[in-house]
């Protein structure tokens, strides 16, 4: 499903020279549950960004359902990310001006769809998530949880194969935290590729594979046995 292979990204030059990816491999097949995990620097987020089709490799390439997407162009790469992958952020990115409903329907806009089509997915997402009655309600009238629910139902709607979600608790309180994890796992039983980015470490251990990286530099790669979440004195302080 997706490849990473010797991947770099590299900034600047010379002395100034940044390699926020250093030549890394990694491999994630389909519904699988994987977090990626590391502190603020370590290139979590730019390994999120070149899975996401947001950002491409200065060296290296980058295969997703088999097709090498290294050197397509912008115009290419924002059809897979309207079709192939559904993205879940921490501050939700919703637009005040539009209602819950035309939230979700935003990206089916350029993805083609009919009316009718829209209106059915929409109604299908924002039912699955258990907010289809706040369909008509505007985002400064949800409360954080709502919101994020929206962002999910939003990632969901075109029925992509691969779900990223970059920090999708960190604006959340434990409890709403906890129920936007347990959502994540019903997808990953539904059978859709889930792609978790997170600092903390009880975070990750939700998830049935964690890749930690450090430097630019995958450090360890391994499966969460049993599937066991740290215990809160563990969590303290994300990764170590």
């Amino acid at each position: 499903m997706i490849k990473l292979q010797d991947v770099y990204k590299i900034y600047g030059n010379g002395e100034n020279e940044v390699r926020a990816l250093n030549g890394i491999n990694l491999e994630i097949d389909k519904g699988e549950f994987v977090a990626i995990v590391g502190q603020s620097g370590s290139g979590k987020s730019t390994c999120m960004n070149m899975i996401g089709c947001l950002d491409v490799p200065s060296k290296g390439h980058y295969f997703l359902q088999g097709t090498d997407v290294s050197t397509m162009s912008e115009d290419q790469l924002a059809s897979i990310r309207n079709k192939t992958l559904g993205f879940i952020f921490q501050q939700y990115n919703l637009i005040s001006k539009l209602n819950v409903f035309e939230n979700v329907e935003l990206p089916l806009l350029y993805g083609g769809y009919t009316a009718a089509e829209r209106y059915r997915m929409v109604q299908e997402a924002l039912t699955k998530v258990g907010i289809w009655h706040r369909k008509d309600a505007m985002p400064n009238q949800l409360s954080g949880g709502q919101q994020q629910r929206v962002s999910i139902a939003r990632a969901l709607a075109a029925r992509p194969p691969v779900i990223l979600a970059d920090e999708p608790t960190g604006a959340l309180d434990s409890k709403t935290g906890l129920e936007v994890m347990a959502f994540l796992k019903e997808l990953h039983a539904e059978g859709k590729t889930i792609v978790l980015i997170t600092h903390d470490n009880a975070i990750a251990h939700n998830a049935k594979r964690i890749v930690k990286i450090a430097d630019g530099n995958i450090v360890e790669d391994l499966p969460n046995i049993n599937n066991q979440p740290f215990v809160a004195s563990e969590a303290k302080g994300g990764v170590a």
